[in-house]
């Protein structure tokens, strides 16, 4: 049993309470870790909104960096001390897992949504002793220690070079996520065209990763004048506010006659409907945010003919795999997400929610 600090939820849309929390000590095939850094997203909010589970109280996090510091019997990946990225849980056994899509594992939801592990126990107990939901995809890194799956730990030890630790926790998801959707699950060809709706952590990934593939008009679009600026400088050729009344066309009118690609990076109805919209005929709209989780979207039938639609879970990647190439992407001047990044300490955490639901911040890092 390890005692730690933790943010804790424990009513909807309550705010994160740093409290004691004692942590077990990891069982067979499970990781302990202690974290560096925590990145906030925006599913944390809707997770801590109740939006989406798991219900309170409930420690959330679900972008962590660390250091392991010890291993349940079997586990032979890592080893004590070395440096880690965590990543959402997979079974591993499905045919999704099998096929080399682990993030679109069937039981991806079970495993990473329940607030538990798969056997219905929680690693997390208040100082009350009392069970707190926990092991928030496959990871709960609003805690400074974490016990999670080896399945959900991405060694970084042999590419890590001397890019600080604290700055690698958003791999976990944001970045992965709209990194992966482009180079995994899209793929672009050079000289493609490519529409992203919005610029924050997942939407900026997008173009870094499409000026990486070789794409030649990147469109960008968001609400924040600010981060229209960013995502030029990060690789977006063109940029269109979100309320535009003319969106539509503009991005049709700058991708000559409609793009190849489009990234729905908020997951609005709205939003995930223009990305078809923008599309030529033979184009592929990835939806990928969440921030319209239980609501419906209508598509016109024409629209879709030669068109297609597909949902992405965090890139559709191999987290083992995409999360160094996106390091070594960024040793090499090619992916610097490090310009989204904001940190704060720990304690801290609703001046960093606060400036995340403004916009001010692209992407907030808790530093343990």
């Amino acid at each position: 049993m390890t005692s730690t600090k933790a943010a804790v939820v424990r009513e909807k849309g309550g705010a994160f309470l740093i409290e004691d929390v004692d942590v077990a000590d990891p069982r067979p095939g499970e990781v302990a870790v202690r974290l560096v850094a925590s990145g906030i997203c925006h599913t944390d909010l809707l997770a801590r909104d109740q939006v989406m589970p798991p219900a309170a109280p409930a420690v959330l996090g679900h972008e962590g960096s660390g250091v392991v510091t010890a291993l349940g019997a079997g586990v032979d990946s890592v080893a004590v001390g070395d440096r880690v990225v965590l990543a959402p849980m997979s079974c591993g056994q499905c045919r999704n897992c099998r096929s080399g899509h682990p993030m679109h594992c069937a039981a991806f939801l079970a495993l990473n949504l329940r607030g538990r592990r798969k056997d219905g126990s929680t690693a997390y107990r208040d100082a009350e002793g009392a069970e707190l939901n926990g092991h928030f995809f496959g990871q709960s890194s609003f805690s400074s220690d974490v016990v999670v799956h080896e399945r959900s730990v991405v060694r970084v030890e042999d590419v890590l070079g001397d890019v600080p630790l604290e700055l690698l926790a958003p791999m976990g998801c944001g970045l992965q996520t709209g990194a992966g959707t482009v180079l995994n699950a899209l793929r672009p060809a050079p000289g493609s065209s490519i529409a992203v709706f919005g610029a924050g952590t997942v939407g900026l990934a997008a173009v870094m990763a499409a000026r990486i593939a070789g794409c030649d008009r990147i469109v960008a679009v968001d609400l924040h004048d600010h981060r229209l600026e960013l995502a030029q400088e990060l690789g977006a050729t063109h940029v269109c506010r979100a309320d535009a009344p003319s969106l539509v066309a503009d991005i049709v009118a700058a991708t000559g006659g409609g793009a190849d690609f489009a990234v729905d990076g908020v997951g609005l109805p709205r939003t995930a409907r223009a990305a078809v919209d923008v599309l030529n005929i033979g184009g592929t709209a990835a939806v990928v945010g969440s921030a319209g989780a239980g609501q419906e979207v209508s598509l016109g039938l024409s629209p879709l003919f030669g068109r297609t639609v597909k949902g992405v879970v965090e890139g559709d990647s191999v987290p083992a795999l995409l999360i160094p190439q996106l390091i070594a992407f960024h040793r090499a001047g090619r992916f610097p997400f490090d310009r989204l990044i904001r940190t704060y300490p720990f304690e801290e955490i609703e001046r960093a929610v606060a400036d995340t639901a403004s916009g001010a911040t692209v992407k907030p890092v808790l530093v343990h």
